[in-house]
């Protein structure tokens, strides 16, 4: 049976600092619902009713177009092993750019990478949890090193291109403001 909590409690906090992965949910109040998986030494419990986490560059940008128009995101948890466990953690989000004035508070607590793409900060309105009891059983081998390999061979101009060419606009056409919010200077032949 499900229960509901008005913030994280420190049970929900230190199984969630365990979690190799976690899934986030946006939508836009119309087009596609994206959920995406994420991973790595990307996030944060800054207190019981706030998390941030870092967006690393990637093929598509949609958490960061449908905050902009609707800021609820759904943040998920699940227990691979041990005790079973699903914790959604609910609320509003903001996205953060390097050019924002929020950005270096949040920036510092997080490994540097040239694929830091944006910060989400997500005020937390109702934790969830439930049983996870169908959840299957995963062993942790390691982190994958395929993107940070990409991002360095790639340096930060290479990766500023890439968000002209492909971060700018979700599936949807909705509209991420990555150029401007990034101070990206762009020539006509980056468009």
């Amino acid at each position: 049976m499900g229960k509901q909590f008005a913030e994280l409690s420190s049970k929900h906090i230190e199984f969630i600092e365990k979690q190799k992965i976690y899934f986030v949910a946006t939508a836009a109040q119309t087009g596609c619902v994206n959920l995406s998986p994420k991973g790595g030494d990307s996030l944060r419990v800054i207190s019981s009713s706030k998390i941030a986490w870092l967006n690393l560059t990637g093929s598509g940008n949609e958490s960061a177009s449908h905050v902009l128009q609707d800021p609820r995101m759904t943040i998920m948890f699940c227990a691979f092993e041990g005790s079973p466990l699903i914790l959604r953690t609910y609320g509003q989000a903001e996205v953060l750019h390097v050019n924002d004035a929020e950005w270096e508070q949040y920036a510092k607590l997080f490994p540097e990478s040239v694929a830091a793409r944006q910060i989400f900060v997500l005020d937390i309105t109702l934790v969830q949890s439930s049983c996870g009891m169908s959840v299957p059983y995963f062993s942790f081998e390691s982190d994958r090193d395929d993107l940070a390999k990409w991002s360095d061979k790639h340096g930060a101009e290479g990766i500023e291109k890439y968000w002209v060419k492909r971060n700018q606009k979700s599936i949807d056409g909705f509209d991420t403001e990555i150029v401007q919010r990034a101070g990206i200077k762009q020539n006509s032949s980056d468009s």
